[in-house]
């Protein structure tokens, strides 16, 4: 009886130790995760933050809200939401049609100017380029 009651302490006490080690390992960032802040950076930018001529949508916003960089610039958009947005030039300049969760939208930009731009779906949502 004192042989089972043993055994049977050991088993319960490898399963709670799994089950601690299991949550433990979901609670770690991955970086497959890219809402986390080991993911994915884009391009060229920092961890947790868009690069070089990169515009994220997150958070119900772009980010940056204004963005300056020289005639000829290429800016890609990447929607790091988990809803669809739109990046519509408020002169119907360009217009990305729905972009879907880790979808991007790239425009160049030839001439110098302030182009604002919004989200079609969440209108709130507004941003600026602005091209030297």
């Amino acid at each position: 009886m004192k042989t089972i009651t043993t055994l049977t302490n050991k088993i319960i006490s490898i399963a709670m130790l799994l089950a601690i080690l299991g949550i433990m390992d979901s609670c770690t960032k991955s970086a497959d995760n890219p809402y986390s802040s080991g993911g994915n950076t884009g391009g060229t930018g920092n961890k947790g933050g868009p690069g070089t001529n990169e515009v994220w949508i997150q958070g119900m916003a772009f980010s940056p809200a204004s963005i300056t960089v020289t005639a000829g610039t290429t800016i890609t958009w990447t929607n790091k939401d988990a809803v669809v947005h739109t990046v519509t030039s408020d002169t119907n300049l360009f217009d990305s049609g729905s972009v879907s969760t880790n979808g991007t939208f790239s425009h160049t930009f030839a001439t110098s100017g302030t182009y604002p731009y919004h989200c079609t779906i969440h209108p709130s949502m507004t941003a600026t380029v602005v091209v030297n």
